[in-house]
């Protein structure tokens, strides 16, 4: 059971002290492995470069990293921002092999690095979990380069009536999988309410102008299920 009496930042941490031994397969349970096809429809469209300096905020157990380094050929620097300790640690041993990579525990409204450090700030299925939206954005913004890039994969708002209906009735099937598989049905009922709170994409879009980000446009993927949200940082 979730105990809202907590923190939202306490809230993510406790889901993730549960089920970050299990992560990877029910990721691949639940979306029958179409979150694999979405991530690398975003490393597409970063297009990273060899020279760039890529943070990746929220990086679970490094999916997105291990792809961006992929890209190019492990040539670029690649920063992975994580604020659970247990996830992190199975990204950093997952990907071990990669020297590329550096693993920082941190939260999204607080990255330990200097203004304009990089070239893209990338977070997947990361910014409905934060504390303070708009404080992470913030910093999102901070630390990019000028004419850096922000990019955000995220379980959107489906546009499609029929399709929104059957997805809605399959998420909520999601805590039973989740109870099968990792032993607790917590942590997806979380998962669940955290989906259905987001904002839409237009919202969405709105927030990321308000905290300076330019030409901020989205793309949406199977419908709107998920979208990936672009804005540019241009003093």
């Amino acid at each position: 059971m979730i105990n809202h009496k907590l923190t939202k930042s306490e809230i993510v941490n406790k889901v993730f002290d549960n089920v970050y031994n299990k992560y990877d397969l029910m990721n691949d349970i639940m979306s029958f492995g179409t979150h694999r096809l979405w991530k690398k429809s975003l490393v597409t469209w970063v297009n990273p470069r060899p020279d760039d300096k890529i943070l990746d905020v929220a990086s679970g157990t490094g999916d997105i990293a291990k792809l961006c380094s992929e890209y190019t050929n492990n040539k670029s620097s690649i920063t992975c921002i994580e604020p659970n300790q247990k996830m992190l640690s199975l990204g950093k041993k997952k990907l071990s092999n990669l020297d590329n990579l550096k693993w920082v525990l941190s939260p999204a409204e607080k990255i330990p690095f200097k203004n304009n450090t990089f070239d893209f700030y990338i977070i997947s299925f990361g910014i409905r979990n934060v504390n303070d939206i708009n404080k992470s954005l913030e910093e999102a913004y901070r630390v990019l380069k000028n004419g850096g890039r922000f990019f955000c994969l995220e379980f959107s708002k489906v546009e499609n009536e029929i399709l929104d209906k059957i997805y809605k009735n399959y998420s909520k099937l999601i805590p039973n999988i989740g109870k099968f598989i990792v032993g607790d049905n917590m942590p997806y009922k979380y998962l669940v309410e955290s989906i259905e709170r987001f904002y839409n994409q237009e919202e969405f879009s709105e927030i990321i102008s308000q905290n300076k980000f330019s030409n901020v446009y989205y793309r949406n993927l199977n419908n709107g299920v998920a979208s990936i949200h672009s804005g540019w940082k241009i003093d």
